[in-house]
């Protein structure tokens, strides 16, 4: 796994770039991610506000769903890099984290920075110990 620096010199312009075309007209909350996979190709999404709160997409969801619809395979996705402006780092939202969970690498890391020096990052099971997983479905 690269180290955490690498992946934010990476990523983050990729994040910050989503971020800037965020439609954030309740919240004002602009957030960028961006994500790589083991090839290496990288897919960024932003936050897509709704006036019905509950049909909001997270950058993060959107970023992971620009990789699988570009080919990339669930478990195939290496690290995910989230931005938001200001200076206050920021953690993903519950869904997100249960998202990324399955589609991210086991050795995968995800990572939140923001304008400031703070950064926060997390392993696949730090994001989301005891995850709900497909394994569950089986009878």
């Amino acid at each position: 796994m690269k180290a955490t620096s690498e992946i934010i010199a990476l990523l983050k312009p990729h994040a910050q770039n989503a971020a800037a075309h965020a439609y954030s007209p309740y919240s004002h909350f602009k957030v960028g991610a961006a994500v790589v996979g083991e090839d290496g190709e990288i897919f960024a999404g932003c936050n897509v506000e709704n006036a019905s709160y509950s049909l909001t997409q997270c950058a993060e969801r959107n970023a992971i769903s620009a990789a699988i619809a570009g080919g990339l395979q669930a478990g195939s996705l290496l690290s995910l890099v989230i931005y938001t402006s200001g200076e206050q780092v920021c953690p993903p939202c519950g869904a997100c984290r249960q998202v990324m969970h399955e589609m991210m690498a086991e050795e995968s890391q995800v990572i939140s920075c923001c304008d400031g020096d703070g950064v926060t990052s997390w392993t696949k099971k730090e994001h989301l110990p005891d995850a709900f997983v497909p394994s569950h479905f089986e009878k």
